[in-house]
């Protein structure tokens, strides 16, 4: 079984863990749990759901989503980051990407397609701050569902190895297109720009 990932551990901040995610079916796929900071089923209807609808074909292990307070994601953000503010929606990718350095190294380009893979089918944690998710949506007048899944796109094409503050577009590109599948009017990077 996949152990959980260091977002939702830090985020249940010594509280009893829940069971573990069932087995993914054979045929591979995505499997995502959504959960509150204590590890408890959270409410969040259809999210998990759309999320694998849209999700690239290559997405293929477990995902935890863990929607948690502007306090706990500020923490985190803080001590992953060290940015001491409660930003939206934090990834925490389950094992390490190539680092740059060493594609470089092989002069070869930084590529989204070639994470190191998990043994475990567990690609990670996506930690969701649901008084920010709930203040965006406002701002950007729809609803907090929307918003949800607006972030936890963003947050697994991090997990899959996107990365928009180093890469030349691909991840916007790739937002971009999954968030019309899914019926999204904006994605997280066009609004920041």
């Amino acid at each position: 079984m996949p152990e959980e990932g260091p977002a939702v551990a830090r985020a249940r901040a010594g509280r009893a863990s829940a069971p573990p995610p069932k087995r993914l079916r054979r045929t591979g796929g995505l499997r995502i749990v959504v959960s509150d900071a204590s590890g408890r089923r959270a409410g969040a209807p259809g999210l998990a759901a759309w999320l694998r609808r849209v999700a690239p074909p290559r997405a293929r292990g477990s995902v935890t989503i863990a929607l948690v307070s502007d306090r706990r994601i500020r923490t985190l953000n803080r001590t992953y980051r060290r940015k001491d503010y409660a930003t939206d929606v934090l990834s925490f990718p389950a094992f390490a990407r190539e680092t740059r350095a060493r594609v470089s190294a092989r002069r070869a380009r930084p590529s989204p397609q070639s994470p190191v893979p998990s043994p475990l089918g567990f690609l990670g944690d996506i930690v969701i701050a649901r008084g920010v998710a709930r203040r965006q949506a406002r701002e950007a007048g729809h609803s907090e569902r929307t918003e949800l899944r607006v972030l936890a796109l963003h947050g697994l094409l991090h997990l899959l190895g996107y990365d928009h503050e180093r890469d030349r577009g691909e991840m916007r590109r790739m937002e971009q297109r999954l968030r019309r599948q899914g019926g999204l009017r904006e994605g997280l990077i066009e609004r920041t720009r």
